[in-house]
C-alpha cells in the first residue's frame, strides 16, 4: 500500500467517524421539534449525506491502480460499433479507425436503424453490417440491449469490443486489454475510460468524468465491482452466453411457477365450491395437491418440461376421470328413464363413447368442472421458446434502458470477475448543448434506478457484500434531487422567516460540523489528487430536478407499468433551438429565490430583526447553493467549444 493509499484509508475512517458524531447529535439533540417540517427534512438530508459520505470511504477503501496485464494477447474478437440514427460519416470514420486497430480481428457496425445507406457505406469500407433479423417484428426491441443480443447471434469471436458510434478506438486497445483474458479465465469484462475530444478546459457540460473513470472505478475494481459502462470495453462472448441461458432458464421457471400458482389458486376455489359432489371435490383436491408438489419439485431444481408433463398428464387423467363419472351418472339417469311408462328413444340405444370420445368430450365444456379446463388451457399456453421474444436467450440484459450496468452486475452474481484500465483507449464527442446532457443524464438514472427498483443488488443472490455496496453505491446517489430541495429551502426559510431548523446556532454545532466538514473535503482533494472535479460537484446538485424526475418516471415504470421512453444521444454537434429555458425552470426559480432570501436576510440583519451567526452561516450557504447553480446558465448559453471538434479519424 502506498503512502497516499494509507492516507486516504486513515481520512476515510475520520470522515464516517466525525460524520456519524455530527449526525447522531444532530438526532438527539439539536433538532428544532418547534419547527419539525423543516427541522425533521433536513436531518434526514444530512443523512443521506453521512450514508453517501460512507459509501465514498467504502469505495475508495480498495481502490486499485493496476499493471499492465502479463500474459500477451490472444483469441478471436469482433469489433461491434453500435449505431442508430448517428451521421453515416461518423459510424464510417470510426468502424475505419477499428480496422486499424492492430490485432487481428473483425469489425463490424450494428445499425439498429436498417438505413440502405449505412449498409452501402459498409461495404464500400468493407467491414461488416449486422441489422435486426425478422424475429424483432412486432417483438420488444430492448434499445441498445436488443441490438447487441441480435449480433451476438451473428458473430463468432471469443471476445467482443464493443465501441458507440462516436468512439474511436486507439490501435493498440486491444493489445493493451485481452492479456487480463489470458491471466485469469474468470474475467468477463475490461473496462476503459470514456474520454471525449470536443470539450474545452471550461467543460461547462461536465461531460469529463475524471472523478469516475478514475479513483470510483478503481475504487470498485478494488471491491471486484467495476462495472460495464456501454462502450469502450471488452467482453468475454462465453460470459454473456452463460449469462443468456441462466437467464433463459430462469424466465421459463418464473412463467412456469407463475402458471402453476394460478392453477393452484383455480383448483382451490372450485374445490370450496360446497354444491359440488365430494367425489368431485376429492379429484379437484388431488390436482391440487399436484400442483402444489411441481412448485416443490421445480424449486428443487428438476427439470420443467418433465414436472410440467407430469402435470399436465394428471390434468388430462382427472378430466378424463370426472367426465367418464358425468356420462355413468347421465347413463344411470337413462335407465331409470327407460323404466318409466313412457314412450322411448330409439335413438338413445345408439350412444357408444370410447376413449376417443372421452377425449373430445374433455377438451369440450360438458363437463361442470370449468377449473380443470383452464388449467389444461394454461399448461398448454405454457412455451419453452419465449414466443414473446425475438430471442429465447437475451445475453446482454433488458431490464434497464441502460443495458451496461445491468449485465455487469449479473455476471458478477455468476462469479465472473471484471477488470478496470486505467488508460484512455478511446476517444469520443460528448453532447455539444445543455438540452441534449439533459437527456442523456436523465436516461442514465432511469436506467440505474430502473436496475435498482427491479433487480436490487441488496437482495441479489452470488454478490459479494463488497459488491452489493458497491453496485448499490452508485444507485443510491440519484435521489439525491429531494434531498437538494431540502438544503436549498432550509437557508432561505431562515434568512426570510427566521425559523431554525437547529435549537441554536451554538458551539456544539460548530465544533461537530466543521471538523467533519473540513476532513470529508480533504479526503476528496486526496483523492482527486489534481483532477478537475468542481463540474461534478456542480452537476451534482444543479441537475436535482433530473435527479427527481428519473426517479417518479424509473417508478412509474417498474411499479406503475408507464412506458419509458428511449432518447438516442445527440453526436452530430449542438442542437440549433437554442437555450433550453423551460428545461431548467426549477433551477432558475430556486437561484432566484435564494437571491431574493440573501436581501431579505441582509436587510432583516442591518435593521436588527436577524441573529448575526445564524444570517452569516446561512448567507455563506446561498452564496455557495448560487455559485454551484451558476452553472446551469453558463451551460444553457454555452453554443459548443471555440474550435470545431477534430474529426474522428483526425484525433490524436
Amino acid at each position: 500500500m502506498t503512502a497516499r493509499f494509507a492516507w486516504i484509508r486513515i481520512l476515510a475512517l475520520l470522515s464516517v467517524l466525525l460524520g456519524a458524531n455530527y449526525v447522531v447529535w444532530r438526532w438527539m439533540d439539536s433538532v428544532n421539534w418547534s419547527a419539525w417540517w423543516i427541522a425533521v427534512p433536513l436531518v434526514i438530508a444530512e443523512t443521506y449525506s453521512l450514508i453517501d459520505t460512507f459509501f465514498f470511504c467504502l469505495t475508495m477503501w480498495r481502490a486499485r491502480e493496476r499493471p499492465a496485464p502479463v500474459s500477451a494477447p490472444e483469441g478471436t474478437v469482433d469489433v461491434l460499433i453500435t449505431t442508430y440514427n448517428e451521421p453515416v460519416e461518423m459510424v464510417i470514420a470510426t468502424a475505419r479507425a477499428a480496422k486499424r486497430i492492430a490485432y487481428p480481428h473483425e469489425t463490424w457496425i450494428l445499425d439498429d436503424g436498417a438505413r440502405p445507406e449505412m449498409a452501402a457505406a459498409a461495404r464500400e469500407a468493407d467491414v461488416g453490417y449486422i441489422t435486426r433479423s425478422a424475429d424483432w417484428e412486432g417483438k420488444p426491441r430492448h434499445a441498445k440491449a436488443g441490438n447487441l443480443n441480435n449480433a451476438l447471434f451473428a458473430t463468432e469471436g471469443e471476445f467482443l469490443l464493443i465501441l458507440d458510434a462516436d468512439q474511436v478506438p486507439d490501435p493498440l486497445i486491444l493489445h493493451r486489454t485481452l492479456g487480463y483474458f489470458a491471466d485469469d479465465p474468470e474475467v468477463a469484462l475490461v473496462q476503459t475510460p470514456q474520454w471525449f475530444v470536443n470539450v474545452d478546459d471550461a467543460d461547462p457540460l461536465g461531460s469529463q468524468a475524471p472523478l469516475f473513470y478514475g479513483p470510483i472505478q478503481q475504487g470498485k475494481d478494488g471491491w471486484n465491482a467495476a462495472f460495464f459502462c456501454g462502450s469502450n470495453a471488452v467482453l468475454r462472448r462465453d460470459a454473456l452466453m452463460q449469462l443468456g441461458i441462466v437467464g433463459y432458464v430462469r424466465s421459463v421457471e418464473q412463467s412456469t411457477l407463475r402458471t402453476l400458482r394460478a392453477s393452484e389458486s383455480l383448483l382451490a376455489k372450485a374445490a370450496r365450491d360446497r354444491s359440488a359432489d365430494q367425489s368431485v371435490r376429492a379429484e379437484l383436491g388431488a390436482l391440487r395437491s399436484e400442483v402444489v408438489r411441481a412448485r416443490s419439485d421445480i424449486a428443487a431444481g428438476q427439470p420443467i418440461a418433465d414436472v410440467t408433463y407430469r402435470v399436465q398428464s394428471a390434468v388430462d387423467a382427472a378430466s378424463r376421470r370426472l367426465v367418464r363419472a358425468d356420462l355413468a351418472q347421465v347413463r344411470a339417469d337413462l335407465a331409470a328413464i327407460d323404466a318409466l311408462p313412457v314412450q322411448r328413444d330409439a335413438e338413445l340405444d345408439a350412444i357408444v363413447i370410447d376413449d376417443a370420445g372421452l377425449d373430445a368430450l374433455a377438451a369440450r365444456e360438458l363437463s361442470p368442472l370449468g377449473a380443470v379446463d383452464s388449467v389444461s388451457a394454461l399448461l398448454e399456453a405454457l412455451r419453452l421458446d419465449r414466443p414473446d421474444e425475438a430471442q429465447p436467450v437475451q445475453p446482454m440484459a433488458t431490464i434497464s434502458v441502460t443495458e451496461d450496468m445491468a449485465t455487469a452486475m449479473q455476471l458478477h452474481a455468476l462469479g465472473w470477475r471484471s477488470v478496470y484500465h486505467h488508460e484512455i483507449l478511446a476517444k469520443g464527442l460528448a453532447p455539444e448543448d445543455l438540452r441534449t446532457m439533459l437527456t442523456q443524464r436523465l436516461r442514465w438514472a432511469q436506467g440505474t434506478l430502473q436496475v435498482m427498483l427491479r433487480d436490487n443488488p441488496l437482495a441479489k443472490k452470488g454478490l459479494s457484500a463488497g459488491q452489493r455496496l458497491m453496485y448499490f453505491a452508485t444507485m443510491w446517489s440519484y435521489p439525491s434531487g429531494f434531498t437538494a430541495l431540502v438544503y436549498l429551502a432550509a437557508p432561505v426559510i431562515y434568512l426570510v422567516f427566521s425559523v431554525m431548523p437547529v435549537t441554536a446556532w451554538s458551539v456544539d454545532f460548530f465544533a461537530r460540523f466543521l471538523p467533519y466538514f473540513i476532513v470529508n473535503q480533504i479526503l476528496f482533494l486526496v483523492v482527486a489528487r489534481g483532477l478537475k472535479t468542481w463540474r461534478g460537484q456542480q452537476y451534482s446538485l444543479a441537475l436535482f430536478p433530473v435527479w427527481i424526475r428519473a426517479c417518479t418516471s424509473a417508478f412509474a415504470n417498474v411499479v406503475l407499468r408507464r412506458p419509458l421512453s428511449f432518447a438516442v444521444t445527440k453526436k452530430d454537434g449542438r442542437s440549433e433551438l437554442g437555450p433550453p429555458w423551460r428545461e431548467i425552470w426549477p433551477q432558475l426559480t430556486a437561484m432566484a429565490v435564494l437571491a431574493i432570501a440573501l436581501v431579505i436576510g441582509l436587510a432583516r440583519l442591518a435593521v436588527g430583526t436577524a441573529d448575526g451567526t445564524g444570517t452569516l452561516v446561512n448567507t455563506v450557504w446561498v452564496v455557495y447553493d448560487l455559485v454551484v447553480l451558476s452553472v446551469i446558465i453558463q451551460a444553457a448559453l454555452y453554443r459548443g467549444p471555440a474550435a470545431p471538434a477534430p474529426a474522428p479519424e483526425e484525433v490524436p
